[in-house]
């Protein structure tokens, strides 16, 4: 797992929480697109992953400053408002009044600037949800009747920038939460 972030916060608002400074570069030019005098202060600073997890409880939307099209922004909504459990990308589509938008959808939630406070890690491939279900009926008269972290192991978690064991480690802590 990795141990540091490197969370960029305009105003005092985080704006991305990334493993590389790419994303500061990105914030970087959407604020030189801003009139003068919009922004005070644009940060970085790097937080440990306890320190990220730490901050998940107790952050707000109204915490983030973000960039990105109104649809994007929409979507990362919808995935920081979840109920912590998987959902497939159909799914979230669905939540979001855009159930034929699956691939854009996706696209959005690969594009999230917030590692861990906006759970895109949350969000797998139908083909696993799928699966998922099947193990799960499966598994319902055997010792592990309602756990859901046995199944991470066996299942596709999708892409995710960080790799899957990222992914799968994040899915696990938020789902214990």
């Amino acid at each position: 797992m990795l141990t540091e972030w490197i969370v960029t916060e305009i105003d005092g608002k985080i704006a991305s929480i990334s493993a590389r400074y790419g994303h500061f570069a990105e914030i970087a030019a959407k604020v030189a697109e801003l009139p003068p005098g919009s922004v005070g202060s644009v940060s970085t600073h790097k937080i440990t992953t306890e320190e990220l997890l730490n901050m998940a409880g107790k952050v707000s939307w109204e915490d983030f400053r973000l960039f990105g099209t109104k649809f994007q922004v929409n979507v990362w909504k919808h995935l920081f408002e979840l109920e912590p459990r998987l959902y497939s990308y159909s799914e979230l589509a669905a939540l979001c009044d855009n159930p034929l938008g699956v691939r854009s959808v996706a696209h959005a939630v690969a594009r999230n600037p917030v590692v861990y406070l906006i759970p895109c890690h949350l969000i797998i491939p139908k083909e696993s949800m799928d699966k998922a279900r099947e193990i799960r009926a499966t598994a319902e008269s055997t010792l592990f009747k309602g756990s859901d972290l046995y199944l991470l192991d066996s299942i596709d978690v999708g892409e995710y920038a960080y790799g899957p064991e990222v992914k799968r480690e994040f899915i696990k802590i938020h789902l214990k939460h």
